[in-house]
């Protein structure tokens, strides 16, 4: 009998219980397993640098949402053990200075709080009670203030705000008047409620509106979070980062970063106003003196490059620190000596970690490979969660120097071991103008080379975007892979992590040099890899992806057996006209569509339905106000309209994304067996 069902024979006679991984029970990766895996995010290291605390997240399909609790981890890897454990949502966890106590916020009282508990243990202390949901927790250098965003009506009290949305409520009309827009955002319909960011003393004294009369956000919506807001050394008083500009919000991306007394004496004052482009993340060193944060150098192009600007405090002389690096920085860090910035950034299909000099902005690679996010330090450690193709985020440690990397959490160890997944290979090819373009291919699931497999390739969106060595949560290969597909997916021209050139190549030519590197790019994978099955194909895409499958539609008809088009485009002259976030399409189409009709016309997917022949499921979330919902549902009547077989899987309660558990299992389901009934059957 062979030593491991020895081992699994012995623990059943002595009563324990046997996992599937420890009885050798293992099988193909499906979106069952991807649900399954604990989601590890903002990690927090304690004053001391000796422990993090982190949200995990495990998801549960009866309530069909996701559950969160407080953990903790010596930042060498012992001491796992669960801080929280209610059956509320806990997380964002930030440390007191003294290390003896973490606050976080809950929603344990019916709306979201902050609490604090001992990290010795015992039970959790509500500190605020707010009528309004606490939201972007900081707590004060010194300990002795805590900051937090709610959302009111400007210029008016959380109460004011609570007796207004009940007086709304209780009328009997339903009808809202608008004078501008946003009238929608994201998932969201406009009330005039704004993210305003509050103060109040760690001993629980009333909270200050340090925003009170302006009529903007912070953190940014809808994605924005704690980091674009911080206090300053002497604790009195916090910058943030917030569009102030009335009427032009929607087409403007004039992202200022604003400084405000803790106790709202005085009005905010713009500290970056001289830079009509993007300014966010204020950070301090650790002696204070130096402010930095990161900056773009274009207005109304959100995917510009980010620039690392360190600003002298308080006097406010600025330098640009990292013109000459090709790379756009998301988060970073601060070296406990001040002397280096450790800042994450995408770069050639990884999200990696590098260190860049403050003194003369040289820049080295500390951790290339897979998908960094949230730095801190240690000591002489850095702290940093990754992911890539096979593993979802476990926390890591490294030093500065990239030398001696440790994992300090394998909390998903066993739920990998029990399902397989496909190996998986980066290769490069000649795209548009002979220019170097990225590729990712995942095997199938007990690869055989002396077979042949059906092939997904998968488009990103964006555009400015990527398909890397990352683990996904909606689009992840390793679900293709686990049904018995090869999946491919090229990081064509306008994705990101290449150069800023190779980004900005996507404006004015969404369908030309797109298409021509997809085009390449499937030609490469099938020409390299012999055992895909060319003549059995199928393409996927999201938001620019299911744009691209419209456009491969009308413009590359007779290639894939079957497309998958959700939430994308089919005319984007329209698009322009139903969507939320203008600046968006000016960038990309190189002005309004009354200005510049042909921009939006050279590319359009709705000129070319004509030549449609291919069968498309389409998906479409009817909370989806970037890509309206009537785009996918135009995209159907012309399918059924032009007798192609087509399908149509309509979410009502989902938005861009598709967020809910037992949706998430309905979706891949549909698509697998769209793929398997035309590639496989």
């Amino acid at each position: 009998m062979p030593l491991v069902s020895v081992c699994w024979f012995f623990l059943l006679c002595l009563g324990l219980p046997v996992s599937s991984a420890q009885a050798g029970e293992t099988h193909p990766f499906s979106v069952h397993d991807m649900l399954a895996m604990d989601r590890i995010s903002d990690p927090q290291v304690s004053p001391n640098g000796e422990q993090v605390v982190f949200t995990l997240r495990t998801t549960d399909l009866e309530a069909d949402k996701g559950l969160t609790d407080l953990w903790t981890v010596r930042t060498d890897g012992t001491g796992l053990r669960r801080l929280t454990s209610h059956a509320a949502g806990d997380s964002s966890g930030r440390w007191a200075p003294d290390g003896k106590s973490i606050y976080f916020l809950s929603n344990r009282s019916d709306s979201s709080q902050l609490w604090r508990i001992r990290i010795d243990g015992g039970e959790a202390e509500q500190i605020t009670d707010q009528p309004l949901d606490v939201a972007n927790l900081l707590v004060s250098g010194d300990g002795k203030h805590i900051a937090f965003t709610m959302e009111v009506f400007p210029g008016s009290s959380p109460t004011q705000t609570k007796e207004k949305l009940d007086e709304i409520e209780g009328k009997k009309t339903t009808g809202r008047i608008y004078e501008r827009i946003f009238v929608r955002h994201w998932d969201t319909w406009k009330d005039g409620r704004r993210s305003h960011l509050f103060v109040m003393p760690a001993a629980q004294a009333e909270p200050v509106d340090v925003m009170l009369a302006m009529d903007a956000d912070t953190p940014s919506k809808p994605f924005g979070g704690p980091e674009e807001i911080t206090f300053t050394p002497d604790g009195r008083a916090v910058i943030f980062s917030a569009r102030d500009v009335g009427e032009q919000e929607p087409w403007s991306t004039d992202f200022d970063l604003y400084l405000a007394p803790i106790d709202g004496s005085k009005p905010p004052k713009c500290l970056t106003g001289k830079n009509e482009a993007w300014d966010t993340n204020p950070l301090f060193s650790p002696n204070g003196k130096t402010l930095a944060y990161l900056a773009m150098a274009r207005p109304g192009y959100e995917s510009d490059r980010f620039r690392i600007v360190l600003r002298t405090w308080p006097s406010g002389e600025e330098r640009l620190l990292t013109e000459s690096w090709d790379r756009s920085p998301s988060s970073f860090c601060f070296s406990p000596d001040g002397k280096k910035i450790y800042a994450t950034a995408t770069n050639t299909g990884q999200r990696s970690l590098f260190a860049v000099n403050v003194k003369t902005g040289a820049v080295q690679t500390v951790v290339k490979e897979g998908s960094v996010r949230s730095t801190g330090t240690a000591a002489d450690k850095i702290i940093y969660g990754s992911n890539n193709l096979r593993s979802p985020t476990e926390l890591y440690s490294v030093n500065p120097d990239g030398s001696d990397v440790r994992k300090i959490t394998n909390i998903n160890a066993e739920k990998i071991a029990a399902a397989r997944m496909g190996e998986y290979e980066q290769f490069t090819l000649r795209g548009w103008n002979d220019e170097t373009v990225y590729c990712y291919v995942v095997k199938p699931v007990d690869f055989n080379p002396r077979k042949k497999y059906p092939v997904a390739f998968l488009i990103h969106g964006g555009p400015q975007g990527s398909f890397g060595n990352s683990f996904h949560y909606r689009w992840n290969p390793q679900a293709y892979a686990g049904a018995g597909y090869a999946a491919v997916m090229v990081d064509f021209h306008g994705s990101t992590g290449y150069g800023q050139a190779f980004t900005d190549a996507i404006r004015g030519d969404w369908g030309g040099k797109p298409l021509e590197d997809l085009k390449k790019g499937l030609a490469a994978a099938l020409k390299r890899y012999r055992w895909m099955d060319g003549d059995r194909v199928a393409a996927l895409g999201a938001s620019f992806g299911g744009y691209m499958i419209n456009w491969i539609a009308g413009n590359w008809p007779e290639r894939f057996r079957c497309l998958v088009n959700h939430d994308g485009n089919l005319d984007e002259r329209m698009a322009y006209f139903d969507t939320e976030e203008l600046w968006f399409p000016e960038w990309d189409h190189l002005g309004t569509p009354w200005n510049n009709p042909p921009g939006y016309e050279k590319h359009n997917p709705v000129n070319h339905v004509k030549n449609w022949k291919t069968p498309m499921l389409v998906i479409h979330g009817a909370l989806d106000f970037r890509v309206v919902d009537t785009q996918g549902l135009a995209t159907f009547n012309a399918l059924q309209r032009l007798g192609i077989p087509s399908k149509l899987l309509y979410f009502p309660d989902e938005n861009h994304w598709v967020l809910k558990p037992n949706n998430s299992i309905l979706w891949h389901e549909t698509v697998i067996a769209w793929l398997d009934q035309w590639l496989k059957q």
